[in-house]
């Protein structure tokens, strides 16, 4: 895979109360990623960013919710979202920068 490719893949990790609980309980990290990202890429980029082994990627779309602007109705943009397995042992620590 191409390097320039998987550096764009991933845009964000998603942290938040249901990422935070995932994380702990399953031992995966959440990543918001490019709409059309496939699995191998996502894996690729977290290996190549954060230098750990990834198990497995499930991923999935994020509807966008319809929000009242004032008089007109408007629709969010969908977004991709990936569940990242990594092996055990291995953690991603975004306070530090990067792996542990």
């Amino acid at each position: 895979m191409n390097q320039e490719r998987l550096m764009q893949v991933l845009l964000a990790p998603q942290i938040s109360e249901k990422a935070t609980f995932v994380a702990d309980k399953h031992e995966q990290v959440i990543f918001r990623v490019a709409p059309d990202a496939t699995k191998p890429e996502v894996k690729g980029a977290v290996e190549l960013l954060f230098k750990v082994t990834v198990k497995s990627v499930q991923i999935a779309n994020v509807k966008g919710k319809e929000k009242r602007f004032g008089r007109v109705m408007g629709r969010r943009k969908s977004w991709k979202k990936a569940y990242v397995s990594l092996h055990a042992g291995q953690e991603i620590n975004f306070v530090d920068g990067g792996g542990a």
